[in-house]
């Protein structure tokens, strides 16, 4: 009974003593319930509400996550940064960064991206973002008119768009918090440079150690490499190592 119920959450307890009885077990549904209940197992109506993780890990696929963060430059000033991510695969796409960003330009943002929705292998059809009056009504629509749902997370909830979040800790640990930005065109510069890292070539946990994008096939062996090659980025802040040729 437990088995059934914790397996199939929708399944009530007339239809767990359905089940059973296909099996050879007769039993009363005043039976079952009293079992789940001794066992803290809600009723199928509570037991079949889709949770948060639930939802985000059943549609990845197609779920595409973006949010602002900002960047001190050396001078005291404010750059906003807007960043999307595809859960799935995890690459990210830089959209740009903007001293006092407003609608018409995250609009734009949008259409840029619009654009390159069509060459994924899944279509997209969630959109994830806070609330923030940057994302307007106008760059909302962009994503609806090529058939995206737009999900709002609750007020003062970051942990509802907790894929972008991290990536923004990422990139933080990784690279700005070492670097003195004192220009947008730096800033821009830097994070075209991590991006491509990131997306190509360091390594992901959730992706079984692979980059979101590998930019070649890698090879694996139990033997050492003869030789390695280095590759350093943003100034050697970065290292990259491939098989030497």
């Amino acid at each position: 009974m437990l088995r059934f119920a914790r397996e199939n959450p929708r399944w009530g307890y007339k239809r767990i003593v359905g089940e059973l009885a296909g099996t050879g077990v007769r039993v009363s549904a005043t039976t079952v319930a009293k079992i789940l209940r001794q066992a803290d197992l809600s009723p199928a109506g509570a037991r079949a509400q889709l949770s948060w993780g639930d939802f985000l890990r059943a549609h990845a696929e197609s779920i595409i996550a973006c949010d602002f963060f900002t960047v001190e430059t050396l001078w005291l000033g404010r750059l906003y940064v807007l960043v999307f991510l595809e859960l799935s695969s995890r690459r990210v796409h830089f959209a740009g960064c903007a001293a006092n960003p407003d609608g018409r330009w995250t609009t734009q943002q949008a259409r840029q991206l619009a654009w390159s929705l069509s060459e994924r292998a899944t279509p997209a059809r969630f959109l994830i973002h806070d609330r923030d009056s940057k994302f307007t009504h106008a760059f909302d629509e962009v994503f609806r008119s090529e058939g995206v749902r737009i999900i709002r997370t609750p007020f003062r909830a970051p942990q509802a768009n907790a894929f972008a979040e991290r990536w923004i800790g990422t990139v933080r640990r990784d690279c700005l918090d070492w670097l003195l930005i004192a220009s947008r065109g730096q800033l821009e510069r830097v994070l075209r440079v991590y991006v491509d890292h990131y997306n190509t070539h360091r390594p992901h946990r959730a992706l079984g150690l692979s980059p979101p994008t590998p930019a070649h096939l890698r090879l694996v062996s139990s033997n050492p490499p003869d030789r390695l090659q280095r590759r350093n980025r943003l100034g050697g802040l970065i290292h990259e190592y491939t098989r030497a040729a």
